[in-house]
Formats: C-alpha cells, structure tokens, sequence
C-alpha cells in the first residue's frame, strides 16, 4: 500500500501529536502540540549525535504543569543559522529548569556532555533523554546508560 507524506504524518498523528515529525527525511521545526512542522535548512553532515537515555521516567503531565518558559530573544530559525557552538546562549528547552531541579542527575548528564566536548547539549522533549552535538567522536561514558553514538 502507497501511502503519501501527508497521509504518513495523519496516521503517524495519531500514534502521538509529535510523530509526524519522523516521516520527512529532513529537519523541521515543530510548533502547537509538534504537529505543526517546517521545514529548514540545516546540515549537520560530518558531526556526531550522542544520545543518551538514563532509564528515567518523567511524568509528561508533571513536566507540563511545572514547566519555565525560558526566554528565546531570537527565534530558533535565525539561531539554527547560527555556528553551533553559539547555540548553548540562544537555544533553550523550557522544560529543562523544572525537571532539572527535580531530577538533578540529567543535568549532570547534560554537564558531562559539554564536558566531554559537545558544541551544544539539550534534553530532548520532557525528557529525560539527552543529546550532544561533536566536532569528533565522543567516547562512550561508563555507567548503566543506554547511549548511542551517531556520524551524522
């Protein structure tokens, strides 16, 4: 069964309001609940993606209610244009100040990335998956995390 994009992202939409997102072989900028998506220019081709999920749950509703809108001065269009090195001072996941203080751990993860060289580090979402961009190719970190590691 042939099935185009549009009807990909509608299906995808329902398993959960951010699943369209993976349906395009390219980056995009989702807005609303992430079903809004636009696409941008962006090449990441030659650095590595570091992903690590540490095995914790956070509780989607939890997250919402305590989240801290961070203020973004700049829209995520002109700061993805930006060196990715600059990112770490424009870019911002709001959620972070909240589930940081309830789960300090992820922000020793996400400290551990810049320390092991990442140009940018993030959670993703809600969390408490993380990411770190890299010049060259991260080490694996010791412990019980389920990491992998990515040439883009």
């Amino acid at each position: 069964m042939d099935l185009s994009n549009a009807e990909l992202q509608d299906l995808s939409g329902k398993l959960g309001s951010d699943c369209p997102c993976f349906v395009l072989d390219r980056p995009q900028i989702a807005t609303g609940r992430g079903d809004v998506l636009e696409p941008v220019e962006l090449d990441l081709k030659g650095y590595y993606l570091k992903l690590i999920n540490p095995g914790i749950h956070i509780n989607t509703t939890e997250a919402y209610s305590e989240i801290v809108l961070s203020e973004q001065k700049e829209s995520i269009q002109k700061v993805i244009i930006r060196p990715i090195v600059e990112w770490k001072s424009h870019l911002f996941n709001s959620f972070e100040t909240s589930v940081f203080k309830n789960y300090p751990e992820l922000e020793k993860l996400k400290t551990s990335l810049y320390n092991q060289g990442a140009l940018y580090a993030s959670m993703t979402g809600s969390g408490s998956s993380l990411y770190g961009i890299y010049v060259n190719e991260p080490s694996k970190s010791n412990g019980n995390l389920f990491e992998r590691i990515v040439k883009l």
